[in-house]
């Protein structure tokens, strides 16, 4: 036997093992994050500055964290009886600030991330939602809150100073 028939006949299916174990190991690594898991977001959460996991008024999940010195809350949505939630929103208030219409119709108009309004009582509030349904892998959820975390100070900055 010549060592090209070995090669072929010991290597394709060695070839074909590594391929198979580097490959279930990639879907491992790409394991989806979905609302229905609120311990996983809060993992992520807790990355980016202090963060607990709380209930709301209504049995849903509910993250309050705080970044770069602002608190936030990261209110579940579509869930039913408190479980298998859909989707997530990230959501900051300011108290005792006055902003125009003007300045939060100039941020909306010119940011993809983060939508601010004023609330029923003229306080200013920026969200963000994120549609969870399907799951996302955790550098994906990674880098929502990236945008959240860089949005929140830059809103204080450009709007609320």
């Amino acid at each position: 036997m010549t060592l090209l028939s070995r090669l072929r006949t010991l290597g394709l299916p060695l070839l074909a093992s590594l391929a198979l174990v580097q490959g279930a190991a990639a879907q491992n690594s790409t394991e989806l994050i979905t609302a229905a898991d609120p311990e996983k977001i809060l993992e992520v959460a807790k990355g980016f500055g202090s963060a607990t996991l709380e209930t709301d008024a209504q049995g849903d999940p509910k993250i309050v964290g705080r970044v770069e010195g602002t608190k936030y809350g990261l209110y579940f949505y579509g869930c039913k009886g408190g479980k298998q939630c859909t989707d997530i929103q990230f959501n900051a208030a300011w108290s005792e600030v006055k902003v125009s219409l003007d300045q939060l119709n100039g941020w909306n108009s010119t940011r993809r991330y983060g939508k601010a309004f004023l609330d029923r009582d003229g306080d200013p509030v920026l969200q963000m939602s994120v549609n969870l349904d399907h799951g996302v892998s955790r550098k994906n959820l990674e880098d929502t809150f990236d945008w959240w975390a860089k949005i929140v100070p830059e809103f204080r900055h450009k709007v609320l100073e």
